[in-house]
């Protein structure tokens, strides 16, 4: 049994080595990787947006891939984070901002295309 529940627990800390990494956004978050160097991305996020939440599936769905181990997809409320979204001139929820660092790489709006949300995020690497 405790072998069982030790196997169980280092496969699920491997696994997530080699995923896509989404977290709630936070200022210091997002300050932490670009100051690093690292891949982030901003999804401007609503819950009521059926567009946020198509994204949000294709995002789910990329967590395993070891493309992506190094991302960060940091979730913005885009009701709660105006002073974000004006500083950024983030004019729509479903944005996707990525960035190598400080240096943006893609900005998406509105895109469902897990192909094309994957090439976002990938042009950050």
């Amino acid at each position: 049994m405790i072998k069982t529940l030790l196997m169980t627990a280092l496969t699920f800390v491997a696994s997530q080595a080699f995923a896509l990494n989404i977290t709630p956004y936070s200022a210091q978050a997002l300050k932490t990787a670009q100051t690093a160097g690292k891949p982030v991305a901003l999804h401007f996020h609503a819950d009521w947006c059926s567009t946020c939440r198509a994204q949000e599936k294709a995002f789910q769905g990329m967590k395993g891939a070891p493309a992506l181990k190094d991302v960060t997809l940091l979730v913005v409320d885009y009701d709660q984070e105006k002073p974000l979204r004006k500083a950024l001139k983030v004019r729509s929820q479903s944005t996707v901002i990525v960035y190598k660092g400080e240096q943006q790489t893609a900005m998406l709006a509105g895109e469902t295309d897990t192909a094309a949300l994957q090439q976002a995020l990938k042009s950050a690497l």
